[in-house]
């Protein structure tokens, strides 16, 4: 008994079963803990002094998304977000936001190297293995051409 409560380790037959990740949940998938607190002052930071990537900037994305989709006034919703329609690139270059993109990606293959990397085996998926997941992108024009930024990358560019 821990914590006020106890838990049942048997399996049935007298035999011991040791309790799972997640406590006594071993079949049932666990998420992990969300830490979002984008624009804190006092966020840990990184290398040279920049604040650290957002922990779980994939579920941001996945949310920014699902709002994006449902969006009935995109330009709206891009400005409450803060995506930046014009910035300054690290390299100085200005950036115009031209378009969103949202793919829609299943991954229904695998491919595993075999010893010593030359070859490789492909094995498709079964069904309750495949995932789904959408892919966001930002196009911005540069002056010369376009570039292609992720949600991470748009939100660390130069204020201009």
């Amino acid at each position: 008994m821990h914590g006020g409560h106890e838990h049942d380790y048997s399996n049935g037959g007298g035999g011991s079963l040791a309790p799972g990740i997640g406590h006594n949940r071993s079949g049932e998938p666990r998420r992990p803990a969300q830490w979002q607190t984008p624009h804190r002052e006092d966020a840990p930071t990184g290398e040279e002094g920049r604040p650290r990537p957002e922990t779980d900037l994939d579920l941001v994305e996945a949310a920014f998304v699902e709002g994006f989709l449902g969006a009935s006034d995109t330009t709206s919703f891009l400005r409450l977000a803060r995506v930046p329609f014009e910035r300054t690139a690290v390299d100085g270059a200005k950036l115009l936001l031209l378009r969103v993109e949202v793919d829609s990606v299943a991954d229904v293959g695998s491919i595993t190297p075999h010893l010593g990397g030359a070859t490789f085996r492909y094995d498709p998926l079964p069904a309750r293995m495949v995932s789904h997941r959408k892919r966001l992108r930002l196009v911005y024009f540069d002056g010369q051409g376009t570039r292609v930024l992720g949600l991470a990358e748009t939100m660390s560019l130069v204020v201009p």
